[in-house]
């Protein structure tokens, strides 16, 4: 596998323009660097250190999916589709309004006691 940094380009109607913009970002880094001073340090190829990392990324979604539950995902989805539907700016900030307070309550077990 070669690991090419890429420029771009891209029009700015393009769905995946943010991701896009964050590739040609991270481009500009050398993560060998990094894993090789990493592999070095706990003795784990790099080669393997890249696949860990790759794949780790890659089930980020699933994983968040797995930890909130596709109820709580539904629920906070909802949200932002009523707004969306209604599309007043009224609504828009309800919805910010709503999404604070669910978060804030997932937020509960985290913040310090």
């Amino acid at each position: 596998m070669s690991l090419d940094p890429w420029t771009g380009p891209w029009e700015d109607s393009d769905p995946d323009a943010n991701f896009k913009h964050d590739v040609a970002l991270y481009s500009r880094l050398d993560p060998l660097t990094t894993l090789t001073n990493l592999s070095a340090t706990v003795n784990i190829p790099v080669g393997s250190l890249c696949r860990y990392i790759l794949a780790k990324w890659a089930v980020a979604g699933s994983e968040a999916l797995l930890c909130l539950g596709p109820t709580a995902v539904d629920r906070l989805w909802q949200t932002v589709a009523d707004a969306h539907e209604t599309g007043t700016e009224a609504a828009k900030l309800a919805a910010f309004d709503d999404l604070a307070g669910q978060l804030s309550w997932l937020r509960v077990p985290l913040e310090e006691q």
